[in-house]
């Protein structure tokens, strides 16, 4: 079998199984749905890797598979590029699903709509490889429409509860927003370059790079700045970047499973590679760059604060995705993509991770997803605990752990950057990293540590459940799930572990994603500064950790862990008297900033002001009232005096036929009158 035809399985058998089991799940066994979809999702995962090996060993491949629709002189095709960011990709995203798919059996075994939803993570599978493998804009937006679409339909799968159907509506309009600068985007690049295939647009690219737009009369426009900005507005929907970042925290009604997929591997990630694989585009415009490092750095720090006070154990890690993502764009923004894409993966990991041990803890506590109802579960779930642990300590950076290596490069790429916002944006990751260490342990300490609340207050402080179960009773003791939950955690728990330490080199200092990202290091020097420190002064992963140990990020860090042991395990007095006496600032971020209140109350009430004014005004007052029953009143009226010529008398009748003749006489014979005269 060739490297082609492997790349078009790797794409086929998830959606194969999605199509068997979403179609014809009901009348096949039950256990059907995981063995199906297991085995498209496992034999895409290992198919990817020989792809991943072919790469690595300078295999790369760009063919069209067959053409969609020619329009004059432009086709639309539907291709792949196969290169060593698809190939990364590929694997990252088949692996996560596949621990998803595994999980998922434990999780949802109850579920009535047990193949409905495995036909969706399967589905889910597919338009994301979708998306990384095009090797043409349209190719790239059905995929970005395609993950839209699937988690329109898995956060809203409870669809009963009116929260979940919110969420998934909020989820799908704010998507739109940004779907509709990066159209028209894309738009522009085919306007202007006369293709969408990703190779031709990267060759044309730099003689565009001086061309002037207007777009408002008497003001001119960088061309690039304007497509860079407009394809980087439908990132920060699909990657939740500020002020697109609503939809993410409530995209939490859907199932655990769920949540680990669309937050670690898919969906999210959209964006950040999207921008990476643009990094042709990218380059030429500074401006572009700057604005997008401002937006990840407000994202990265304001969303972390929001973690700082959540109660519900999965919007804890759902804001520790926004910050996390905040990183990368901020990355992005300082043309360190390799960083970028390298955080992305070792993300993908551990997020995963923190979302499953999430859930194994929400089955533990018998779908109770409050922490403060939650404490010393590391005696009853050993597993859990270790495996939350580790998933923990890879996200605030502590050395030798994968979220190390990713997130210490992004701080440094960005003290190093030239870029226009580099200073707020270090200062913003910087702090970053005080807070997510805070926010981070105090959900690991109120969970794993301390009393065990619900043997004494249980529902105390509870908030609404996502399942029909309350909690349990003073009696219960938690219970670790079975194998099929903790296998996922531990296999997560791996690359958690190491993936950094081993790929930090090759990806960011070697030939990892030569001739894929293309970095101006005389514009934009932050990567080849970064290497030179790393070589020179660092020499090794290992030499980088131990140095880590004596950074600011390291003292931050550890600052934030141990000031959050100090309040929620000895002084938990403290911060709610924090709390009452900064009620403004609390009530402010309880209200999120009040981006959910302005949205509703000007877009989403604007919006319905609108259609109400154009249904009384257009609808009822000119469409029913003047046009159509308007007419039947004209109509009336003058039917109504015509009617009195309807006399009945036959003297009248020939009297008008006389009157008539006369006068077509008349009409007639004018022009011969005319004439004469």
């Amino acid at each position: 079998m060739t490297l082609p035809q492997i790349s078009l399985l790797i794409v086929l058998l998830p959606l194969i199984a999605a199509a068997i089991v979403g179609l014809f799940g009901r009348h096949l066994p039950r256990a059907s749905a995981h063995w199906l979809t297991i085995a498209g999702v496992g034999a895409a995962f290992v198919l990817s890797v020989i792809v991943f090996k072919a790469t690595l060993n300078g295999y790369t491949a760009n063919y069209n598979l067959y053409t969609w629709l020619t329009s004059g002189d432009i086709q639309f095709n539907v291709g792949f590029l196969i290169d060593n960011l698809t190939a990364m990709m590929m694997v990252v995203v088949t692996f996560v699903s596949l621990m998803v798919h595994v999980y998922t059996i434990g999780y949802m075994h109850e579920d009535p709509g047990y193949s409905r939803f495995f036909s969706y993570i399967s589905l889910f599978t597919f338009s994301m490889l979708m998306l990384v493998m095009s090797n043409n804009f349209m190719q790239l937006f059905f995929g970005w429409e395609a993950v839209g679409l699937v988690s329109y339909l898995l956060i809203g799968f409870w669809y009963t509860r009116p929260t979940a159907i919110y969420a998934n509506l909020k989820a799908f309009l704010v998507n739109r927003v940004g779907d509709f600068g990066f159209l028209l985007g894309i738009g522009m690049v085919l306007f202007y370059t006369g293709s969408l295939d990703y190779a031709s647009v990267f060759q044309l690219a730099p003689s565009l790079a001086d061309v002037q737009i207007t777009l408002i009369p008497n003001l001119s426009w960088s061309l690039m700045t304007v497509t860079c900005i407009l394809l980087f507005i439908g990132a920060m929907g699909k990657s939740a970047q500020v002020p697109l970042h609503v939809w993410l925290p409530d995209s939490m009604e859907g199932p655990t499973p769920i949540s680990a997929l669309i937050h670690a591997a898919t969906m999210v990630t959209a964006g950040i590679f999207m921008v990476a694989r643009m990094s042709p585009l990218f380059e030429l415009s500074t401006t572009a760059l700057s604005f997008v490092m401002i937006i990840g750095a407000i994202t990265a720090l304001f969303m972390g604060f929001l973690g700082i006070i959540q109660n519900d154990i999965k919007r804890v890690v759902a804001y520790s995705t926004l910050s996390q993502l905040g990183y990368m764009t901020v990355a992005l923004g300082a043309s360190a993509y390799s960083v970028a894409i390298f955080h992305l993966m070792t993300h993908a990991f551990f997020k995963a991770l923190l979302f499953l041990a999430a859930g194994s803890v929400i089955m533990g506590m018998h779908h109770d997803q409050d922490i403060r109802n939650m404490g010393n579960l590391k005696k009853y779930m050993p597993v859990t605990w270790i495996t939350s642990l580790i998933g923990s300590l890879a996200l605030i950076g502590t050395p030798f752990f994968a979220g190390f290596y990713s997130k210490d490069s992004i701080i440094e790429a960005v003290a190093l950057s030239n870029i226009t916002g580099s200073g707020f944006a270090h200062f913003a990751v910087l702090a970053g990293v005080f807070v997510t260490a805070f926010y981070s342990f105090r959900l690991y300490f109120l969970v794993f540590h301390g009393k065990e609340k619900w043997r004494h207050d249980s529902h105390a402080h509870h908030d609404d459940s996502h399942d029909d179960h309350h909690g349990l009773s003073p009696t219960d003791d938690p219970h670790e799930p079975g194998w099929v939950v903790k296998l996922p955690l531990i296999l997560l728990a791996i690359p958690s572990l190491f993936i950094g330490y081993i790929a930090i080199e090759p990806m960011l200092f070697g030939d990892f994603f030569k001739g894929v990202i293309v970095v101006n290091n005389e514009a934009h020097p932050a990567m080849e500064h970064l290497a030179h420190h790393f070589h020179e002064v660092l020499h090794s992963p290992v030499g980088m950790a131990l140095h880590g140990l004596i950074t600011l990020p390291f003292v931050l860090a550890a600052f934030g862990v141990l000031l959050s042991w100090f309040f929620y395990m000895k002084r938990p007095d403290i911060p709610a008297a924090i709390q009452k006496k900064l009620h403004v600032v609390n009530q402010i971020l309880e209200n999120k900033y009040g981006f959910d209140a302005f949205n509703e109350r000007v877009f989403a009430g604007g919006a319905q002001m609108l259609g109400e004014k154009l249904w009384k005004i257009g609808d009822i007052q000119l469409i029913d009232g003047a046009v159509v029953n308007g007419t039947a009143r004209l109509i009336g009226r003058i039917s109504g005096k015509v009617r009195h010529l309807q006399s009945g008398l036959i003297y009248h009748y020939a009297f008008a036929m006389i009157i008539g003749v006369f006068l077509l006489l008349s009409i007639f014979n004018f022009p011969f009158f005319f004439k004469i005269n």
